[in-house]
This record gives C-alpha cells, structure tokens and sequence, in this order.
C-alpha cells in the first residue's frame, strides 16, 4: 500500500543480463512493475548489490534505477565515530573515545558489520578472561581474530617457528625502509585458524593513481619475506606460495591493464573476452607478456634481496623479538627499527603514530563504562584503503587483499527510483 518503500536485496540475482531462460521471464516482469510506478503513486524502489557491473542495462535506465549510489567501506575518519556508537553498549575500562580512535587505526577496510564484528569479540574476550570492563588489549584481539581468524593452536617445530620469523620479519623491515611500501602496524607468528602461520599487517594509503615504482616497491616487500628466508636461512620454504601468487596476479596487471611494460607497451588487454577466455592478442603477445612480468617479478626479488641484505641487521634484531614474544606491535617495531627515514611522508607516519598510541595516552578514565563522548574529528587529508597481509602458509586464505590496489575489494552499490 502506498506510500512505502520497496528495498531489494542482492538485485543482482533477477537483474543480471538477459540470456535465454526463465530468469529472464522475471527480469521483463519486474521491469513490466517498476513502470507502472510514477511520482503520484508514492511507491520509492531501492535495490543494492556488489556487481554492478552484471546488471541488465535496461534496469539502469531513466524512469527505473536512473540514480547510482556508490558505498564503500568506511574511511579512517569515519570509523572512530562508528565505532563510538557501537562503544557504548560495553562497560569499558576507559572512555569510548580512548580507543576509537586507535581502533579505527587498527582496522582499515573494515566494513560497518566487522567494526560490530570487532566490538561483540571484545566482550566476549573480556568475558572469557574474567575482565570486569572491556580494556584495549580485548579489541586488540578481537580484532586479530576477525582479520586473521582464531588463535589456531598449532604445534609447529622450533625450525618452522624460525623460519616463519624471519619471514615475517623480512616483509616488516622491507615495508619500514622502502619509500613506497604500505605503513607497517603489526607482525606476529602466532598461528590461526585460517592457515596463517603469521602475518604482517599495513595500512595502506587510498590512492586513486599509482606510478610504476609505487608499485615496485609493494611487490618487493611482498616478496621479502622469501628473500630473507634465502639471505638469512640459506634456503626458501613453500611458505611463500600466496605471496608469489598475489605478486604474480599485480605483475600481470601492471604489464597487460596498466600499460607498464617495457616490450608490450602502452596497451590494455581484457584477459576475459577473447577466444578460449584468454584476451585478445596473439601468442607471440602472450609469450611478450610472459617474459615482461617475468621480469617485473625478477626486478622486485632483487630490490627485495637488496633491501634484506642492507638492513639484515634489523632483521635478525626483529626476528629475535618475534620468537620470543610472538607479536611486535607498532611500538616495537619503531623501537627496533627506528622511525621510517621518508620526510615526505612524516606527516602521515605522525598521525599513524597518535592514531595507534590513542588509547595509551588517554588517561581520562570514564568510570561509569557509558563511553558518552563527542565524536573526535580527523582530518580528511589521511584516505586509508584496504587491509593487506602477508600470510606465512601453503593454506591460503588473503584477507581483505585486493587485487588491484586502486579498486576497493569490498563496497556496495546502491541504485534507487524514486
């Protein structure tokens, strides 16, 4: 009955491009009903869905789905007030805004449902560790389990636990002193219940443009972590297998999207639509490409190695901390590894810096455990993106690492008729 809304869920499923079936019948039946809608009827149709890009353009045209939104995953300065509202439900040990702040540092590319995700883990860890009010160190948790599964409990051998150290700490000493890699947060090798025997968390900055020595410099600390693994161990393990895998997966994008490579040139290939599913070019072409990401790969490794051979001293004083600790948070590894020698980016290492110390310097303890604050603002200048990691595991499970680092992995798009 009119006046309503009409919200449909995951449009994608009736409004994908028709072919010939039955779905099609229900697509034409659901255009025949959005047409029969005008403004004097009062009746406002939304739908939503992650793949746009599927839908029949019939449904986007004006008079139907004429206006498009695009949501995304939140930004850094949003999620502190996101996290707030959610904040308040718990009894905290601190104000809310002692630790929204930090939290929003420790979860880029977080969507409104994990930051909830995050929030109900803490409680149930302060729960389970007999807590009376829920303190930085459950969220600290909670969110490690939401990122990188379950503390998994796994047994590994003290040569395993070595070699994931190293590892680890290859890829956290190539993305501290390369000018372009992703700001480190936190390394561990504790094990999880998705596979990894560890990992190295980013926080990426949100980029619309990247050059190819951008790129460059994130493939090698990529494949640090084997780099350090053949400096330091004498030796590479199989741990390494999503690490080549993604790298292998941006060399192609950079040679056959991108237009990056030396032999191939400035062209753009569409690797899905040509004969075989394979793009549309020759197999001289595609032998061309072949030896160019070859050669991106080949050219990171050794910017890899360079760097693990410079600063091998960290390295080892890193890996050292990890086996005896298991986890070295952003403090630590400023303390190991000094601060990131980039005057260009002092600004942002800065604001990294106060976003994750937030709730060790807030002494201001809320006593009633409401979180009742203002939201803190935070400047619009600092756009962080998706989360990448680095799994040290031949089982793999890549959190919140896209694919292409201009594209979100993650966002929605709303369309609606009104």
């Amino acid at each position: 009955d009119a006046p309503c809304i009409v919200y449909i869920d995951e449009i994608d499923a009736v409004g994908h491009r028709r072919t010939e079936g039955e779905g099609e019948n229900t697509l034409n039946q659901l255009l025949v009903e959005m047409d029969g809608f005008n403004k004097s009827t009062s009746v406002v149709v939304l739908a939503s869905t992650n793949r746009v890009d599927i839908l029949d353009t019939a449904l986007l045209r004006p008079g139907r789905f004429d206006r498009h939104m695009w949501l995304g995953l939140c930004h850094l300065w949003k999620r502190p007030a996101i996290f707030e509202v959610h904040l308040k439900k718990l009894k905290l040990a601190k104000r809310a805004r002692a630790y929204s702040t930090r939290l929003a540092g420790l979860t880029p590319g977080f969507s409104g449902a994990d930051i909830v995700n995050v929030v109900n883990e803490a409680a149930i860890v302060a729960a389970r560790s007999g807590l009376s009010a829920v303190d930085i160190g459950c969220f600290e948790r909670a969110a490690d389990r939401v990122i990188g599964g379950l503390e998994s409990g796994k047994v590994i051998t003290p040569e395993e636990r070595r070699v994931v150290a190293f590892h680890e700490a290859g890829h956290a000493v190539a993305g501290w002193f390369l000018e372009h890699a992703h700001p480190l947060v936190k390394v561990t090798i504790i094990p999880r219940s998705s596979g990894a025997l560890g990992y190295s968390q980013y926080l990426p900055r949100e980029s619309a443009l990247r050059t190819r020595a951008q790129l460059l410099d994130v493939l090698a600390t990529t494949l640090a972590g084997r780099a350090s693994e053949q400096v330091n161990l004498g030796a590479v393990s199989t741990g390494a297998s999503n690490d080549l895998a993604q790298v292998t997966r941006q060399a192609y994008d950079m040679v056959t999207v991108h237009g990056m490579g030396e032999e191939v040139g400035q062209v753009a290939f569409d690797p899905g639509h040509g004969a075989g599913g394979r793009g549309h070019y020759s197999d001289h072409t595609a032998h061309l490409i072949d030896v160019e990401v070859k050669r991106v790969v080949d050219e990171a490794y050794q910017r890899a190695l360079d760097t693990v051979t410079e600063y091998n001293d960290r390295v080892g004083a890193l890996a050292e901390l990890l086996l005896r600790s298991e986890t070295a948070t952003h403090d630590d590894l400023v303390a190991v590894l000094g601060a990131r020698p980039f005057a260009s980016h002092r600004a942002y290492e800065d604001f990294l810096t106060a976003a994750l110390g937030a709730a060790d310097d807030d002494d201001d303890d809320d006593d009633d455990g409401d979180g009742d604050t203002d939201a803190r603002g935070v400047s619009p200048a600092y756009r962080w993106g998706a989360l990448a990691w680095a799994p040290t595991c031949p089982s793999r499970a890549r959190a919140r690492a896209p694919a292409r680092p201009t594209e979100p992995e993650e966002a929605g798009s709303e369309a609606g008729q009104g």
